[in-house]
């Protein structure tokens, strides 16, 4: 049974599908602060937030037991993702579920500060009657910059056109097939500032955003620019925007997100000139139904290991297909874990070679099994697929891809050498019929062996009498064989012995088949 917490709220929507999962039971305790969530989360496998909860390196640390962190909406400025992977918890968030509520709410703030709605309401409230105070500026005509144009810039990219805006859009990390395909042109940051009437944010937080409005980005633009934010407060240096406000500069701003949340002491709040909403970007009734359903299906699925999509920190993608790719994962980390059973030296590189259409494009989520199964004996506390390439990074270990590894000739076929100072070893492996997991190449050995269970790997010279002397020992001490392969170059030289067994031998069985004479290595591997 898993156990998710809900530390903010969450739609009703939301709530009503957790009630229908039977190996889910959830707690819902908003407004905690980070002493109570501490002490709150040490038994719970997964945490759904908003962006009230703070999830920092603390949260993370007493989190014993956390698998997963779940945002309903987009971004996870509120969580140490960082750490979160370092721990082998997946971060994950729901980009889609609000795109079109806060396309929409950028829409109203541009109409809104555009054509003085809030405070002329407010003047008729008063009894005024002062149209001629409130004349307004038309989209019609004007030119548009969107800077960030992910999924939100580009909806809002269509509702703009809709009213006879021209548009300029802004995005280091998007493609020219975009561009042709919006029929919305890409430009440098340095060409839009100054050529816009109305700037509109939409890029996620990140070193190189933070700030990207700032006093330098405003004396780029033309004057009266009106700036628009329903995106992140910190994409904006809030007091060099209310300096350009008050002078003048910027005409108008209408700002929904600000750096700190409710805002404290913020330089914007009062001025004239700024219209002001409480972060509704994802406040439709239709957004906070979506985004509910969706993080509580990809939480659940997640839990299960069905599918890891909207994975932040995962090293491959890992979507709707993900069932797919897990027996090949699976077979990789079990060739990891091969490779660590067999090894009494410290691996230096991993290269690995993937051939096959089924696996071709699979190299990233392979490479993260190995790396899995490879560190599984040796690392304490959790360790997946989110971490292990962080920790083998951190222990010197070097993981590329080949294509010129001496392999047998199979379809889908993973191969992994594994090097240290002075020697290396190669491991191949398939899926026959697609889930039957097979070794078929050891070093320079073609085998067909099955890698599960108690698995005795043995080199002797090729002579008479061996097999004999193994059995003989191993029956001794009543010790099962469930299959035996054998694989050789050419006769009287060297042979490899892959034999499954039914229990653990004990210290004696392997000390006595160590003095075999024609015995040269032997290694007992529990998979």
């Amino acid at each position: 049974m898993f156990r998710i917490l809900i530390s903010d709220k969450l739609g009703a929507a939301g709530l009503e599908l957790l009630k229908q999962i039977p190996d889910v039971t959830y707690d819902m305790k908003t407004g905690m602060s980070k002493e109570e969530l501490i002490a709150t989360i040490p038994p719970y496998d997964a945490l759904i937030i908003r962006s009230d909860t703070k999830v920092d390196a603390d949260v993370l640390a007493a989190a014993t037991n956390l698998k997963l962190v779940g945002r309903a909406g987009i971004g996870v400025d509120n969580v140490d993702v960082q750490t979160a992977t370092m721990r082998g918890v997946i971060v994950m968030n729901t980009p889609t579920a609000n795109n079109i509520a806060t396309a929409e709410q950028t829409m109203a703030l541009m109409l809104a500060v555009s054509r003085h709605t809030a405070v002329a309401h407010a003047s008729v409230l008063a009894g005024e009657w002062q149209r001629s105070k409130f004349v307004g500026t038309q989209l019609y005509g004007k030119t548009l910059g969107i800077i960030g144009f992910g999924r939100i810039g580009r909806l809002v990219a269509q509702r703009a056109r809709a009213f006879g805006m021209e548009i300029l859009a802004y995005d280091p990390y998007v493609s020219e097939e975009v561009a042709r395909e919006t029929a919305v042109p890409l430009v440098d940051l340095e060409e839009l500032l100054p050529a816009c009437d109305y700037i509109t944010l939409h890029t996620a937080i990140s070193p190189e955003t933070t700030r990207i409005i700032n006093a330098q980005t405003i004396a780029q633009m033309k004057d009266d620019v009106i700036i628009i934010n329903a995106a992140r407060g910190k994409l904006i240096d809030e007091f060099a925007l209310a300096e350009a406000l008050q002078s003048g500069k910027v005409k108008a701003a209408a700002i929904d997100v600000y750096s700190v949340e409710p805002p404290q002491d913020n330089p914007l709040i009062g001025l004239p000139n700024v219209l002001h909403t409480p972060h509704l970007g994802a406040s439709s009734e239709e957004a906070q139904r979506n985004v509910a359903i969706e993080i509580v299906q990809q939480v659940v699925d997640a839990l299960r290991g069905h599918d890891f999509r909207n994975a932040l920190n995962m090293p491959f993608q890992a979507g709707p297909g993900f069932n797919t790719i897990r027996p090949y994962m699976d077979l990789a980390e079990t060739i990891g874990k091969l490779h660590a059973g067999l090894d009494g030296h410290t691996i230096r590189q991993v290269e690995v070679q993937v051939k096959g259409d089924a696996v071709e494009k699979l190299v990233r989520a392979i490479a993260a099994a190995l790396l899995k199964g490879m560190l599984h004996a040796s690392v304490e506390g959790p360790l997946n697929y989110i971490n292990a390439p962080v920790i083998a990074q951190q222990r010197g270990i070097v993981i590329t891809q080949t294509t010129h590894l001496e392999a047998v000739d199979y379809a889908n076929l993973i191969t992994c050498r594994v090097s240290w100072e002075g020697g290396s070893r190669l491991l191949a492996g398939v899926l026959f019929g697609g889930n039957e997991p097979r070794i078929v190449q050891y070093d320079n050995y073609k085998i067909d062996a099955r890698p599960e269970g108690v698995v005795l790997v043995m080199q002797n010279r090729d002579v008479p009498g061996v097999i004999g002397q193994i059995g003989t020992i191993l029956a001794a001490y009543n010790v099962n064989i469930g299959e035996w392969r054998m694989g050789r170059n050419k006769p009287g030289e060297e042979a490899l012995s892959f034999i499954n067994l039914d229990s653990v031998p004990p210290d004696v069985v392997l000390d006595a088949l160590s003095k075999i004479k024609a015995v040269t290595q032997q290694k007992l591997v529990i998979l």
